[in-house]
């Protein structure tokens, strides 16, 4: 029961991300957009949802069994990108062209470039959700995720939503988010190893 209750609050998540995946694909201003994507992460934060790059920083603290809520908030986190880029397929927003620019980005980019700039925002999502936690300030989590999108920083689910908007999945997309994925969860993991090294 925990581990359908751990992958529908993943869902969630999913969809959250996809909402914020949405807001910017909407707007010119990207750094207006940039902003309003953060909405995401805040209903994930004050609503206790699963994502992945919320959870990955805290593995070092966690016993092995954490791996398999790793797994099954990822593959949530899928589904809930992709449910929510189904659904939205059947209204009159016009994203994927937008989406297909990003995506073609990202497609032309080299697997060592998605992993840097994937560790680079998994180290800014840690310091928002760990700096959310302890302060229960949304600011950090507005600014962290507005500076990781304006720098071109890789975060693997709001890559699932465009992948997903633009219907550009494949084995080259699908290695792509693995990649980032690594890269997100080396950078979340990096503050808590150098806390507990230099402890």
């Amino acid at each position: 029961m925990r581990y359908i209750k751990t992958f529908y609050l993943a869902i969630l998540a999913g969809i959250a991300i996809g909402i914020g995946g949405t807001i910017y694909l909407s707007l010119d201003n990207k750094v207006i957009g940039a902003l309003f994507f953060a909405v995401g992460l805040y209903a994930i934060c004050v609503h206790g949802l699963n994502l992945f790059t919320g959870k990955i920083g805290y593995i070092i603290e966690q016993k092995i069994s954490y791996c398999i809520d790793l797994f099954l908030i990822w593959t949530g986190n899928l589904l809930g990108t992709w449910l929510t880029s189904f659904l939205l397929s059947f209204t009159r927003l016009s994203l994927q062209e937008s989406a297909k620019i990003i995506c073609e980005i990202k497609l032309n980019d080299s697997l060592l470039s998605l992993f840097v700039l994937g560790i680079f925002c998994g180290l800014l999502m840690f310091i928002a959700v760990d700096g959310y936690k302890k302060c229960q300030n949304p600011f950090l989590l507005f600014i962290c995720v507005a500076v990781f999108i304006l720098c071109g920083f890789e975060h693997c689910i709001a890559d699932m939503f465009y992948f997903s908007i633009a219907d550009a999945w494949s084995i080259t997309t699908l290695i792509d988010i693995l990649i980032i994925s690594l890269g997100n969860t080396i950078g979340a993991i990096f503050i808590p190893i150098s806390k507990k090294i230099h402890n």
